[in-house]
């Protein structure tokens, strides 16, 4: 399997309790189709992955299922618990995904032996979907090689298909890309640096801003693939501009849940113990992105 262009990774729609709200899923699919996204990696980072239940992610997974449309579906299913994680893979093989994806557990850190016990549980749990090990070690502080992953995992996990890479080791991403003479997918996940992932052979990408500025992306998209590389790196900084309000902020997920109630799309606050957006930030952020332009972009 190979995913190509643009993968949203979704925020998770709540209600002003912070409820679960699916009911606002297809709207949601819809803008991300209408923008040029190529698909979804649900129930991720940026979707408050671990901060819901079982039955929240299951949910969650089959309104995005049935929303779809043309948007590929991939499921992220990992958990701290092999037995939760191995329920959610069933479970989305059982309503047709695409694809699934899981971060190692990040609670009790494993080594790449252990990571890759643990995939094959997962994976083995969908035998029939191909399988991305989600490598973010920024958040799970697991940093393993990548390419030795794929090497290992590939003699044991008989879906495996690649790996989405958000982190900024580019030689393990290259490494990993090519090994094989390109056996394996790897999606990039670092908006900001989306030209340098491309630079290293990138086909598909995942990430956040990708909700609310896709066009930015396939603008860099274009220019690479023309060798315009000034004009690539114009649409970058733009992107880098925006990745600078999210770090300023405080909360890169509550911000890009507030951005998408300004382009239309209220999915509500974040659940805790990640903060809200109340008055005085929504005053701050809008004057923050209007100074940057990224609506008029």
């Amino acid at each position: 399997m190979k995913l190509t262009g643009l993968i949203a990774a979704p925020l998770t729609p709540f209600d002003a309790q912070a409820n679960l709200a699916p009911e606002r899923i297809p709207a949601y699919a819809a803008y991300l189709r209408d923008h040029g996204v190529a698909g979804v990696f649900v129930n991720g980072s940026t979707g408050e992955s671990l901060s819901l239940s079982v039955p929240e992610r299951k949910a969650a997974a089959e309104a995005w299922q049935a929303a779809k449309g043309t948007l590929k579906h991939v499921v992220h299913v990992g958990a701290n618990s092999v037995v939760e994680a191995r329920e959610l893979a069933a479970h989305a093989q059982a309503i047709g995904a695409d694809a699934i994806g899981a971060m190692p557990p990040c609670f009790f850190k494993a080594s790449l032996a252990g990571v890759i016990d643990y995939c094959e549980a997962v994976a083995a749990a969908a035998p029939g979907l191909p399988f991305y090990y989600y490598h973010i070690p920024g958040m799970t502080r697991v940093e393993i090689s990548v390419r030795e992953l794929l090497e290992q995992g590939e003699r044991r996990i008989p879906t495996l298909a690649g790996a989405k890479f958000t982190f900024e080791n580019l030689m393990d991403f290259q490494q990993a890309i090519e090994y094989r003479d390109g056996r394996f997918d790897l999606l990039f996940g670092r908006d900001e640096m989306l030209l340098n992932g491309l630079a290293a052979g990138a086909q598909g990408a995942v990430g956040s801003t990708y909700n609310f500025m896709a066009g930015v992306y396939l603008k860099i998209i274009a220019a690479f693939q023309a060798n315009d590389l000034a004009t690539a790196r114009h649409w970058q900084a733009k992107s880098q501009q925006l990745v600078n309000v999210l770090l300023e902020s405080g909360s890169g997920i509550a911000c890009c849940k507030a951005i998408m109630g300004l382009a239309g799309i209220d999915c509500g606050p974040c659940r805790i113990p990640l903060p809200r957006f109340g008055t005085a930030k929504m005053a701050w952020l809008k004057c923050r992105i209007d100074q940057i332009g990224l609506f008029r972009w």
